[in-house]
């Protein structure tokens, strides 16, 4: 005797649904969150996002720095910085405050100094900051029992003639700026642009190599080191830097340019008649580096 079977009323897709309950999909747009409620990715996404808009800045600290060599009569200033300062931002933030911009900020570097006891005798160690060095850090990492002291120091450097001072004020002939043997043509066109307190791009402006013995001039590559090149002239009489603005539609990536002006012999003359002091020249036997001590000259 046959039995009459009922079919279940259970579809195939509510099987599959049924089985799959527990089965969780990574591609699945929908996500549980801490209430058992879904919510989509997007919201979570957002809350990630939110949450590292909330964590914390470096926090500042203030840090003591020993500034003889700017200003005998102020034995240090104290400065407020981050944990991403540098020391090159440091020796900048010092020059502004003893408004000194136009001095050469490659002439000046951090250096720490710490004072450890560890069998009682005191030992004192001095380290010469690179300029990419984080001070805050580094005063963050000193044990607190042991005392650390920042001073800015300040290396040889030489003395440069900028000719050309007409450009940006009527009337003015050349600067005269101590600069470190590290400082390109274009930390020079901005030192400039400090003495005259001009606000104009120095991408504005270039230097040019004038020679009255090789009739001559020579546009510097932004790159080039000027006491490098000064160091090379046989003669300091007969060789000059002057500024000078860029003309529109001369490619500024030329090595060297031969502009519709006077020559180089002539343009230098120029310069030398307009210039009762004459140029400042080195002896062949001197240095560079040692015409000066600690001091500059506008």
């Amino acid at each position: 005797m046959l039995k009459h079977v009922s079919s279940s009323n259970l579809s195939p897709y509510k099987v599959q649904k049924c089985l799959s309950r527990d089965t969780v999909s990574l591609s699945s747009s929908l996500s549980f969150g801490s209430s058992g409620m879904q919510e989509p990715l997007s919201s979570r996404s957002s809350s990630t996002s939110s949450l590292h808009d909330v964590l914390p800045r470096p926090s500042k600290c203030t840090i003591k720095v020993y500034t003889k060599v700017l200003c005998a009569d102020m034995e240090y200033k104290t400065l407020c910085i981050n944990q991403q300062t540098t020391s090159k931002d440091v020796v900048r933030m010092l020059l502004s405050k003893f408004k000194m911009k136009h001095r050469d900020p490659n002439l000046f570097y951090l250096t720490m100094e710490v004072w450890m006891r560890k069998t009682g005798i005191p030992i004192r160690s001095v380290v010469v900051l690179e300029d990419d060095a984080h001070p805050a850090e580094l005063q963050a990492c000193h044990p607190r029992g042991e005392s650390s002291k920042f001073s800015m120091k300040m290396r040889r450097g030489g003395l440069v003639k900028v000719f050309g001072g007409s450009c940006l004020m009527a009337g003015s002939l050349y600067k005269s700026l101590l600069v470190s043997d590290r400082t390109c043509i274009t930390d020079l066109i901005q030192l400039v642009l400090h003495c005259y307190n001009s606000t104009e791009h120095h991408e504005k402006f270039s230097i040019f190599e004038i020679s009255c013995t090789k009739d001559y001039e020579r546009r510097l590559h932004p790159t080039e080191f000027p006491l490098q090149i000064q160091q090379e002239w046989p003669n300091n009489e007969h060789f000059a830097f002057q500024l000078r603005r860029n003309v529109e539609g001369i490619q500024r990536r030329l090595p060297w340019l031969r502009s519709p002006e006077p020559s180089g012999k002539s343009n230098l003359q120029w310069l030398y008649g307009r210039s009762s002091l004459g140029l400042h020249s080195l002896s062949e036997n001197d240095d560079a580096f040692n015409t000066y001590e600690n001091c500059f000259y506008i």
